[in-house]
């Protein structure tokens, strides 16, 4: 037994080195599979926990809320609230910022230090250099991201406008905290380091200067485990109420913490629905090629059985080879996943701003990544290992028994006098080997799809830049206010300089509910005639907004259950705080959040008010714009500059931080996959068809001709696998875009020509190299050496 062992042993040593190139080709199928598995669930995990633990060690509270201005005796009635835990008070203002060398006006959130220092709740992670002294009145210490963004270190210093007086203020430090990892300023869909800052301050200096001494304007929740979340918001807006407060909310509806949450889920809805693609994809293949790759062998096994050997030991030989293999591509996929995972969690890491970041190298990722790999290549293998060591030993050692011949198409359609003699024996030798074929195509197509799926976030980005930032908002900029007012104010910013039109907007908190479903929107007041930012329905039409009735995302009516038509109740979040019922009069296309849209006036009755606003749009001379940023800085009641074309900037460059550098890795990965199941198909069609090509040559075939037989059958299954493929990809898309769906963003279902043009193009580059490497197989047969097997 030992010797038999020792010759299975060395056979299969010779067969490593003889099969090498396909051994490697299958090896970098399951590397695939195994590398989108641990990139994805070892980035999604490290974030993860890297938040949670960021989270905990800063004390990031669990409810927050604004209020005009109330006495910081109001403090300890809310500390007493049942379920808090600790409750913090502090002055949250958003101020003008001049920086020098810097044109445009960037916005700061100006937060309060407490007397001692660092506060209790959302504690800031000291970067560089020290806290503002307690008595100082021009210290300050900023946002890391910011400071970098312009090159600013402790001791430099910058202007503010706080309460309308310009101050100049003195850096001591940077600071990264959990409140504010994604930094959005008023406005921005998405951070601007450059234009928004996070900026601390000595309670006694800022209280100074928006006269707000003895008093806050926001506090911080934290509760204890188990505490009903909106219980404390309830007692705290009856508490907060008196003095002006806006209703508070949760971690859920924190933005930071709701970006970040949205970014995450993101990553998890692709590290749960790629992966799975790429392993079952990989599952299939890895069977269709190892059970041919085996079935080649069927003559020496009969051997093996004539010379004694039992099937348990053939079984183990074969089983030996494909857990060679298989444990070759687990290491591979292993190293690359962990590789590509640091590199993707870096990146995560330095765009989220987290003070730490350590990939987590998990090893159930990796144990999971070999059993279903392992399981594949078994699986692939022993379906013809079964087949084969069933038969006696003198049949083995035959061929298998040629396919049964006949006529595929009736009689009176003859194709020979249309089609080549090299053509109809490829057509025939695909027909009389049907089952072999479909797989084959099968194979291709499923590369192609896996393709497809990796690619279709770039159309869907576009689609989805297209329809909001050509065909609804397009507006040059906004123009937030740091409150609300009256709407003449916008006649004021029309007339500043570079202003071409502008436009106003008025946003009112709300909660939006149909039965037992709610969320909390943001209502935002339009003009009916405004032309800057449009509201964009279903079909991709401008609407004309009704004058009642209330236009919401089509998402937010699928959470809802609603239609046009239908009624939802709107608890007014400020002002009288009061609950109305409303119709709603239209459904929105939009990829960003999910909100609701009224015409100004029928806000503005709906809230008893007169007409106000939060903000303006604006349509600009470009070549004044110098003029309109020294204009706005000179505003008291401005808060911040939102300007179109950075914040498509920013939201490409987020992109192509997060979801894009996620598509790329993948499509690289799929292409891998992709050229190993076409090469593979290719070596064992030749493995298959060696004598008959053989065979050819001796009958006066030229190289090329015996060539072409093989080629064009390579041809015609990729070729045929392709409309297969746009479909199966279609499907794979449809359901990522499904996944990806969330509250703050979404991505349509778009798929252009160029996507599947692409994906076949990679497909068909593979099976030009693929036919390549054959070609020069098929150059150099041995045409004795070959005709020698026996028939």
């Amino acid at each position: 037994m030992v010797i038999a062992v020792s010759m299975l042993d060395t056979k299969l040593l010779r067969d490593f080195g003889r099969l090498w190139p396909q051994v490697l080709a299958i090896a970098l199928v399951i590397a695939g599979g195994v590398a989108s598995l641990v990139l994805s669930v070892g980035s999604f995990r490290s974030l993860d926990e890297t938040r949670a633990a960021y989270y905990e060690r800063n004390r990031f509270a669990d409810v927050f809320a604004t209020v005009q201005r109330a006495p910081l005796t109001l403090v300890d009635s809310i500390a007493k609230i049942p379920g808090v835990a600790a409750a913090e008070a502090r002055i949250s203002k958003l101020a003008l910022l001049d920086i020098e060398n810097f044109l445009e006006p960037a916005t700061g959130l100006f937060i309060s230090l407490p007397r001692g220092g660092a506060p209790a709740l959302n504690i800031p992670y000291l970067r560089v250099g020290r806290y503002p002294a307690p008595g100082s009145a021009d210290e300050v210490m900023v946002s890391d991201a910011f400071a970098k963004a312009h090159g600013l270190v402790p001791g430099d210093s910058f202007s503010a406008i706080l309460n309308g007086r310009k101050r100049v203020l003195t850096i001591v430090g940077t600071a990264l905290t959990p409140e504010f990892i994604y930094a959005i300023g008023p406005g921005d869909r998405m951070p601007d380091n450059r234009r928004f800052a996070i900026i601390w301050m000595p309670e006694r200096a800022l209280a100074s200067a928006y006269g707000l001494q003895g008093a806050f304007s926001s506090v911080s929740i934290k509760l204890l485990r188990n505490a009903s979340e909106a219980e404390v918001i309830d007692r705290l807006d009856a508490l907060l109420d008196p003095y002006g407060g806006d209703a508070a909310y949760g971690r859920k509806d924190q933005t930071s913490h709701a970006f970040l949450e949205h970014g995450l889920d993101m990553l998890r809805s692709m590290s749960s629905t790629i992966p799975p693609i790429f392993l079952l994809v990989t599952a299939f293949l890895i069977n269709l090629v190892l059970s041919r790759l085996v079935a080649l062998e069927r003559e020496q096994i009969g051997l093996f059985k004539a010379l004694g050997y039992g099937n348990g030991a053939i079984a183990g030989h074969y089983i030996k080879f494909v857990l060679g293999v298989a444990v070759f591509g687990i290491a591979v996929g292993s190293v690359a996943g962990t590789w590509l995972g640091v590199y993707v969690t870096g990146i995560f890491g330095e765009f989220y701003q987290f003070p730490f970041l350590v990939f987590a190298e998990s090893a159930d990722v990796y144990l999971l990544g070999a059993a279903l790999s392992l399981a594949a290549a078994i699986a692939g293998a022993f379906r013809a290992i079964r087949e084969i060591v069933a038969l006696p030993p003198a049949v083995a050692m035959q061929p298998a028994a040629p396919p049964r011949y006949g006529h595929i198409l009736p009689g009176w359609l003859s194709l020979d006098r249309i089609l080549s003699q090299p053509m109809m024996m490829t057509l025939r030798g695909l027909g009389r080997r049907p089952l072999r074929s479909i797989l084959t195509a099968t194979g291709i197509a499923l590369a192609t799809a896996i393709l497809i799926v990796s690619l279709f976030t770039a159309d869907a980005i576009e689609q989805l830049v297209d329809v909001t930032y050509f065909m609804a908002d397009r507006q040059d900029a906004s123009i937030g206010f740091v409150q609300k007012e009256p709407a003449g104010i916008v006649m004021q910013v029309a007339r500043l300089p570079g202003v071409l039109a502008a436009e106003p907007i008025r946003e009112v908190p709300a909660r939006i509910r149909s039965g037992n479903v709610e969320r909390r929107v943001s209502i935002s007041g339009r003009t009916r005639g405004a032309d800057l930012s449009r509201i964009i329905d279903t079909d991709l039409q401008p609407v004309v907004l009704p004058e009642t009735g209330l236009a919401i995302s089509a998402y937010l009516a699928g959470i809802l259950g609603v239609n046009v038509g239908d009624t939802v109740e709107l608890d007014l979040l400020e002002g009288q705080r009061r609950t109305v019922t409303v119709p709603v009069a239209a459904l929105v296309e939009d990829y960003f959040g999910i909100r609701a849209v009224m015409d100004a006036s029928a806000l503005a009755r709906l809230m008893r008010e007169a007409p106000s606003t939060n903000g303006a749009n604006i349509s600009l001379d470009a070549s004044r714009t110098e003029d309109l940023y020294a204009a706005i800085k000179a505003m008291p009641v401005a808060a911040g500059l939102a300007l179109q074309d950075t914040t498509l900037a920013n939201f490409r460059r987020s992109l192509a931080i997060t979801i894009t550098t996620m598509a790329g890795i993948y499509t690289g990965l799929a292409a891998i996959i992709a050229f190993g199941i076409v090469y593979n198909s290719t070596r064992i069609s030749l493995s298959e068809r060696a004598r008959e090509l053989a065979s050819l040559r001796v009958l006066g075939f030229t190289r090329w001709e015996a060539m072409r037989i093989l080629l064009l059958e390579l041809v015609i299954l990729t070729l045929v696998a392709q409309p297969p493929g746009w479909l199966v990809g279609f499907g794979l898309a449809w359901i990522m875009k499904t996944r990806l769906a969330g509250e703050l963003m979404r991505v349509p279902m778009i798929m252009q020509n160029l996507t599947y043009a692409i994906a076949s193009a990679i497909i068909i580059a593979a099976a030009v190299a693929s036919a390549l490497v054959v070609a020069r197989r098929v150059a150099g047969l041995d045409l004795v050496a070959v005709l020698k097997t026996r028939d």
